[in-house]
């Protein structure tokens, strides 16, 4: 199957990931104990459809054009769909749910784990977590020294993104951790400029970590 042919189906794929994403988020902060059916049935949504369901269609297409029919493509599949979730859930509540976080880094392995006996690959497995513990390693110094910048969520998303970077390669984890602050900043100057922020207001990190480590997968080639 050629990748045009598999960006479209995953296109598709990404509508109702986009659907069930919305309902997930809009009916943020889940209970302790909640069925995945009470989750994502009839009820409040995130954000006014049809955003999410479009952006999760495009996003989906997107990684589909990326990989292309290859075994790691269910993975970046998930990855997409988690940080789907987690930007929404940032964006209005300023907030990284372990829920999602913590299962999100275990389901990556399993999947990744796939690939690696498939092609016979082990060392990019082996690459993949070790990038997950300095992505991991680094984001947790960054916020001991600067607590008001940085939260544990956004430590905990850098061990997820830091395990997908570490499949594409060393200078994807160099990359895609540094990108997330590139991403920050643009967002942070203008807003400053027209004074919609202060000095002093926090803005959620976790969407500008998430971007970042997007275009690097997006845009790049698979080297160690």
């Amino acid at each position: 199957m050629s990748a045009v042919a598999v960006a479209l189906v995953a296109a598709v794929a990404g509508i109702p990931v986009g659907h069930l994403v919305n309902r997930a988020a809009g009916r943020f902060p889940w209970p302790a104990e909640v069925r995945v059916r009470e989750l994502v049935g009839p009820g409040p949504v995130a954000v006014r459809p049809p955003v999410l369901e479009l952006v999760g269609a495009v996003l989906f297409g997107l990684v589909g054009l990326r990989f292309g029919a290859v075994a790691e493509l269910p993975a970046f599949l998930f990855l997409a769909g988690a940080g789907l979730l987690l930007a929404v859930v940032d964006l209005q509540h300023r907030l990284l749910p372990n829920r999602v976080v913590v299962p999100s880094v275990v389901v990556g392995v399993a999947l990744l784990v796939i690939p690696a006996a498939v092609e016979g690959n082990s060392p990019a497995l082996l690459r993949a977590v070790m990038g997950s513990g300095v992505l991991f390693a680094a984001f947790l110094v960054l916020a001991l020294i600067a607590p008001s910048g940085l939260g544990m969520g956004d430590v905990k998303l850098a061990a997820l993104l830091g395990l997908y970077l570490g499949w594409l390669g060393w200078t994807a984890v160099v990359l895609g951790g540094a990108l997330g602050f590139v991403v920050q900043a643009l967002v942070v100057l203008p807003l400053l400029a027209v004074r919609r922020i202060g000095l002093r207001s926090e803005l959620p990190f976790g969407p500008a970590m998430l971007a970042g480590a997007a275009l690097i997968v997006l845009w790049s080639t698979v080297t160690a």
